[in-house]
This record gives C-alpha cells, structure tokens and sequence, in this order.
C-alpha cells in the first residue's frame, strides 16, 4: 500500500479532527521505515542500501490488532514515556513526518534498566518531524523478538522484517529540540531548546552540548550523573533533572553561528539533535533626497540609496525606474547605469554599502518614481525606498518667478546697504568730532 494510502487511512482514523490538538488521541500514523541491508563488495568493504518501506506507528496495547494490516506496523506501547504528549499545539496531519530506522547499541551488549527488558532487545528509532521546522523527536523504541536473534543484533545482520508483520514495542527514551534552526540578531540572548525523557530514574546519564564552527568541534557544556562532573555553564542541572538541557548562550556574536549540538546519553542509547544557529541582522536602507526631487531641464543630481548594519555579508541592491502614470503597464525599468561602493566592515560585525548613480533630468522623465530594492537573507521580502522626479523646462514660467524672486531679493538688499550705509559713515564722523 501506498503512503499517500496510508495517510488517507490515518485521515479516516482521525475523522472529524482537522488540526491535531493533542496527538495522545490519535491511534495511527503514516510513516516510513528506513531499512538497511548490509553487502560486502569485491574488495571486502561493506556498501549499506537503504530500502524506503511504507510503515504505520500504532499506539495501543500488547496484543492489538493492526489498523492497517496491509503493512508493517510499529505498535507501540503503554510506557511512562509518550511521543505524543510531546507534540504542543494545533498540527495538521500532512505536517507531521514520520520516519523509523533501526538502531544499532555499537558494541554495548547490555539489558535496558527499564521494566519488562530483556537482554537480546533490539532497537528502532523514531523521529517525527514537523515540516515547518516546529519541533524534532526522537524517541527509542524497544522491541523484544519472539526469537532471540543470534549474536548481536547491529548492521551486519539485522533481523528480517515481513511486509505485513507487527511488532511490539515500548518507548524507553526520547530526545526533542523545539528549535532545530534558530535565527538571531547580534548581540542578543538566545536559548537553545533541548529536552529528553526516559522510563526509569537514569543512574547513568550523561548530557552535553557542542558547537561546531568551520570544522572545528567544541565542548560547551557536559553533565555526568554517575560521576557528578560537570564542566562549562549555560545548562541548569535543575533543568536536567526535570529532563530540561535548554543552553543558553551568552549575549551573540558573528562567533556563536554555528552547529550546537545537544547530546544525552543512557547507556547502550545516545540520542543527539543538531540546532543550525544563524546570525541575522536586516538592513537599515536610506535615500540621500526627500521623498520628492525637483530639477530643471538638463539638470543632474547625485542620487545614493545606502544599506546599513547587515549580516550576513550577501545583499543585493538595484535601482529602478517606473515611468509616468505606471507606463501603461510596463515592468519597472532597472538602471544600468548605478555604481556601487565598497562594502565597509564595522566593529560589531555588520557591513554597510551604497548604490547611487547621476540623475539627468529630462521633461519626458517628469512624473517618475524611482526607487531602490534592497534584498537580504534576513528580509522575508525587499526594501523599497523611492522618490519621484518632477523636472521643470528650463524657461518655463516657474524658472522665471524663480529668477525674478531672486533679483528682487538682491535689489532689496542692495538698497538697505544703500540706506544704512550713509548712516554709519555719518555717525562714525559724528564720534570721532567728540573732544575727549
């Protein structure tokens, strides 16, 4: 059967709920297992192929039939650890990804502390994902074979699964980020979300967090509880007890982008979830004119559009021009002729740069916007900043009120000098006649 199949099915079995407000209702869903067969080449080395196989997470009780027997079924369950009580607000169904891979202990040959483990368990994980980047879960299920299988169950030789058959199991442990990707300004607090749960009070958990930069990897903060160690600050162990490995980083800096990494681990499990932090700051664009230009016929001026303070470097600025009354419809016209600046780096990180171009007036351009568009990562849509041209002809009525207004303010200065003048060279006589 089909996942589009499946998802109709789990639409049936969800009937009358248009947005899951709490999955812990919910008895099914659509997922997809991510087999692996393992094969060894010519030359001895072991080449994995990975078989994408239509799946269904069943939540219910030991001995439940399937919902869906026309495919695998993952039944999980009563645990004191529950997936769904994890999944907070509204979720549409076709929002939620669900993908099961089988996971191998590397090596640790060990029974799980919790109730009803046994020590030939073999191990699935299960990562539910919200497609707008929401949430990430990942929790461990543990099933127990009717057969022990032979050896240790890892990657060279994993148990066959039929098409149709259900397995029975119980979720031991999971791990959970509410901010995958994370964008921020600079010089602002940001806390990274990590969260974990397990079935039984962990007397050997280990939690840490590690940022990766520019392929370097660096310890921020690690927690033993076996040994009570802990080194580096920015989780609480408060928090830790209460399953809460939120870092919170200290005030951002073009240094703190990067990979963090949340990592917990309850022997023979390690669960880990990767947080993309980008630095982002927009824009701060600006024009050198008003809103409004006017020049006469012929004349030029220098027009610069200025974008300020943004990281990361990548912005693209254009000018335009859309002609009087819109152009009948025409697309704006993007000049050719708009030099630009270097890009000028400021102390706290961000750049800064300029597009401008020499504006010759023409009548016919009179009426004219123009304006400048600033993209930018950071910016879920452009910044405009335009201004619009009015050119006047050079002998035009308007020019000569212009020339007469400034002959007539000449002439009225020069026959206040013309009255004044007088007056001071008579008075300044008048002083030096005074006898002392």
């Amino acid at each position: 059967m089909s996942l589009n199949v499946n998802i109709l099915l789990c639409l049936f079995l969800c009937a009358e709920v248009t947005g899951i407000q709490s999955l812990e209702q919910v008895p099914w869903l659509p997922c997809m297992l991510v087999d692996e067969r393992v094969k060894f080449n010519d030359e001895g080395h072991a080449e994995t192929e990975y078989q994408h196989r239509d799946a269904g997470l069943q939540f219910g009780h030991p001995g439940d039939s399937a919902l869906n027997p026309n495919t695998i079924t993952f039944l999980v369950t009563g645990s004191k650890v529950d997936m769904r009580k994890y999944i907070e607000g509204a979720v549409v169904e076709h929002q939620l990804q669900c993908e099961i891979r089988r996971y191998s202990t590397e090596g640790i040959q060990m029974r799980w502390p919790g109730l009803g483990a046994q020590e030939h368990d073999i191990w699935f994980t299960c990562t539910l994902r919200h497609t707008d980047g929401l949430f990430v879960i990942t929790s461990f299920l543990r099933h127990t074979p009717a057969t022990p299988t032979p050896g240790q169950a890892n990657y060279h030789h994993w148990a066959a699964i039929a098409d149709r058959e259900t397995l029975t199991t119980s979720t031991v442990m999971l791990v959970l980020t509410r901010s995958p990707s994370v964008r921020v300004g600079l010089v602002k607090q940001q806390s990274l979300h990590c969260q974990f749960d397990v079935d039984h009070k962990a007397a050997d958990l280990t939690v840490e967090w590690r940022l990766q930069r520019r392929g370097e990897r660096t310890t921020l903060f690690s927690h033993s509880s076996r040994s009570g160690q802990t080194e580096g600050d920015g989780v609480t162990l408060k928090g830790i007890g209460r399953g809460d490995a939120s870092l919170t980083l200290p005030l951002t800096k073009q240094s703190s982008e990067g990979t963090y990494i949340c990592s917990v681990s309850v022997p023979p499990l390690f669960g880990s979830h990767d947080i993309a932090l980008h630095i982002m700051e927009p824009p701060r664009v600006s024009l050198n004119v008003d809103s409004t230009i006017s020049l006469v016929d012929r004349g030029e001026q220098k027009v610069v559009c200025e974008a300020e303070g943004y990281y990361p470097l990548d912005v693209e600025m254009e000018w335009f021009r859309e002609p009087s009354g819109g152009g009948g419809g025409l697309l704006p016209e993007k000049l050719d002729t708009v030099l630009y600046s270097s890009h000028r780096h400021h102390r706290d990180g961000t750049y800064s740069l300029s597009a401008f171009f020499l504006l010759h007036a023409s009548l016919h351009d009179s009426g004219s916007k123009y304006f400048c568009r600033v993209s930018h990562s950071s910016l879920h849509m452009p910044i405009r900043k335009s201004f619009t041209l009015i050119v006047t002809e050079f002998g035009s009525w308007n020019f000569v009120l212009w020339l007469i207004f400034g002959f007539g303010f000449i002439l009225v200065m020069v026959a206040i000098l013309c009255v004044m003048l007088p007056r001071l060279s008579s008075a300044r006589k008048a002083n030096q006649r005074k006898p002392y």
